[in-house]
């Protein structure tokens, strides 16, 4: 019997006899793996235990103990629901139903629900944990499946799409029931530990809004009901910390309808944070050598079809007509960096060439995808673009590291690094993308980075490396990223004078610092709950005249303090009140000022922690202040001390 070579996760290689499943392979590696087994990641896609592998495919066991898990479960429980759901409802019809970061959602049509069915729909779930069901696939000819789903168009839909070549489907049977689905699923319902379903809102068949709108239901499932119960208690914090609750409250941005969709409106509280955050960046881009650019906000679709957009991003591109000219609002700004390098002339002497920008870009998002500030269809990318010799890719892309670093430790986060590899949407050549993306992970390698492979997630042009900021409640957010580009620099035209007069072609690096200013203070505002640091937050000291009599010095007191964003507490409130405004609007430091301060020159300070002090000079207090702001201090420390 002929025999296929798998590698696994640590590099080994195992030869199992061809038409080996995943099972199969954990069993060869040891029987208790293999009684573990509960599916399988072939080539970074997550299947079914019983799926078959081939030559050369790289191998991941999915059990209970791995990351997978979670999602695998999930799943299970998206079908539980929709089990459920045609149990209490029969006339509902299925679409999908996929797990998700956070839980499961099923989408169905031809039932009418509101929040008010979910507690029954939950226990109907429940009795079907409870009976602990076995969960089989089974495989059926497409035209059976066709047959079986005669009236439902949505499953058609797919079966004539993402299965029109396949000449058996597999479905996924439990008890009576059963759903169109690839998989993987756990064994039987009874492990799934606990279920909660969560919320109801509107959606659209394939997220096009010109397809008909569908109910989504949003549920969650864990192994254990104390794991569910720390994500219900998490998901409470995380309301109260939702970026667009507090951005009303502080005053940050609006999102206003009549303006448009996914276009958000910045105030001057939100403004400020998003400059002093534009020259911690400009400060570190100036000190790496960058030099700013700026280009314009659209461009001929002639440049978009040079770079390679129009083809993979049309889609998402906002095309406007002008004296019959197409133009394309840009959705990235490499292609203008490209055109301004393309105009001069250049030795191998010059390089790096690093320019730099804040650059706005668009691109249209379905509506039903729109949210706060995560997802928006105008945002800001602090963006760069690097021109480089090959024998610099190394040195360029670890400085770039490094300036992502400075971002993450001067805010306090933490992150997570992926490589993410060619997609399937994608230019170039098989060889280029090998090197692009074997001289990425020689960088993380030999740094000794951490990191997760992301197959097919980079960019059409080259793979990336992607850094994930986790915040205070332990959620991961995209945010910076540095990627490795060998196409757009052929497609553009770009050369060089090397050391031996011949013209050669330069290397691109895309990187972003923050990855786009929409997301990252999104990610700001829920991480600090508000709370920003000094330097960052948009009043930095009130002071709070416990009378009008005390109103003179309070001024003397902040003109005494510098430039800084301080304000005079003027209003005709009791001390009381004003210093729970203060801890309301997040304010930094509080500086209470009455007669016998007045009359000793001095200030009692109270930070948002509640700690406090009396009798202090407010020449000391600003001596502090300044150091605090210049070197980006995350907490208040005044009162620290």
């Amino acid at each position: 019997m002929s025999e296929v070579t798998v590698t696994l996760p640590d590099g080994s290689e195992l030869s199992v006899p061809e038409g080996s499943s995943v099972e199969d392979v954990a069993y060869e590696i040891g029987p208790g793996l293999g009684a573990d087994t509960v599916a399988g990641v072939v080539n970074g896609e997550l299947v079914d235990k019983v799926d078959p592998v081939a030559d050369g495919d790289r191998v991941v066991i999915v059990t209970d103990q791995s990351d997978e898990y979670l999602q695998v479960l999930r799943h299970s429980a998206a079908h539980v629901f929709a089990q459920a759901l045609q149990r209490l409802f029969p006339e509902a019809k299925l679409t999908i139903g996929p797990p998700t970061d956070d839980g499961f959602y099923y989408d169905v049509t031809e039932v009418d629900l509101d929040e008010s069915d979910l507690d029954e729909i939950e226990s109907e779930m429940e009795s079907i944990l409870d009976a602990d069901y076995a969960i089989e696939r089974v495989e059926r000819s497409r035209e059976a499946a066709l047959d079986l789903y005669a009236d439902n168009e949505y499953k058609r839909d797919i079966l004539n799409t993402e299965a029109a070549d396949e000449d058996t489907v597999s479905f996924y049977v439990q008890d009576d029931w059963q759903d169109l689905c690839q998989g993987p699923h756990v064994d039987s319902t009874g492990e799934i530990g606990a279920v909660k379903l969560l919320n109801i809102s509107a959606s659209y068949w394939r997220g096009d809004e010109e397809n008909d709108t569908l109910t989504r239901v949003y549920g969650t499932a864990f192994g254990s009901e104390s794991a569910l119960e720390e994500f219900l208690d998490m998901r409470e914090e995380a309301k109260e910390r939702d970026h667009r609750k507090l951005g009303q409250e502080m005053d940050l941005f609006s999102i206003d309808e009549t303006t448009g969709p996914g276009l958000p409106l910045y105030h001057p509280a939100g403004k400020t944070v998003l400059r002093e955050l534009s020259e911690f960046a400009g400060r570190l881009n100036r000190e790496a050598g960058y030099e700013e650019v700026e280009t314009p906000h659209l461009f001929r679709t002639e440049l978009w079809k040079k770079s390679g957009h129009y083809d993979n991003y049309v889609d998402d591109m906002f095309l406007l007509d002008v004296n019959d000219e197409e133009y394309g609002l840009k959705p990235m700004n490499c292609p203008g960096h490209a055109t301004i390098f393309d105009q001069s002339n250049w030795s191998y002497r010059d390089f790096p060439v690093r320019y730099f920008e804040n650059g706005k870009v668009y691109r249209k998002e379905q509506r039903g995808e729109l949210s706060g500030l995560s997802r928006v269809w105008s945002f800001t990318i602090d963006d760069g673009h690097l021109f480089v010799r090959p024998d610099q890719i190394r040195a360029e892309i670890e400085q770039v590291i490094e300036l992502i670093f400075e971002v993450v430790e001067t805010l306090g986060l933490d992150v997570e690094v992926a490589l993410a590899t060619r997609p399937e949407k994608s230019v170039g050549s098989d060889e280029i993308w090998e090197q692009a993306e074997s001289q990425l992970r020689d960088v993380l390698d030999s740094g000794g980075y951490e990191y997760d492979i992301e197959d097919g997630d980079g960019a059409f042009y080259g793979p990336k490396i992607d850094f994930g900021f986790e915040d205070a409640l332990g959620r991961v957010w995209d945010g910076p990223t540095v990627q490795l580009d060998f196409n757009m620099p052929e497609r553009f035209d770009l050369s060089y004078t090397g050391e031996d007069n011949e013209e050669h072609r330069p290397v691109m690096i895309h990187r972003a610092l923050y990855g786009s200013y929409e997301r990252f203070f999104m990610v700001l505002i829920e991480h600090f709950d508000g709370n920003f640091p000094t330097w960052l937050a948009p009043e930095q000291v009130r002071i709070l005249p416990i009378s009008d009599d005390q109103l003179g010095y309070a001024h003397r007191v902040k003109n005494e303090l510098g430039d800084h964003r301080i304000e005079v507490d003027d209003r005709d409130w009791t001390i009381g009140r004003k210093i729970r405004a203060g801890h309301d609007d997040r304010v930094p430091y509080m500086l209470v000022v009455g007669g016998n301060e007045a009359e000793a020159g001095t200030v009692s300070v109270r930070d948002r922690f509640e700690n406090e002090a009396n009798d202090v000079d407010p020449e000391a207090f600003r001596d502090h202040l300044d150091e605090e702001i210049a070197e980006r201090t995350i907490e208040p420390d005044f009162l620290a001390e």
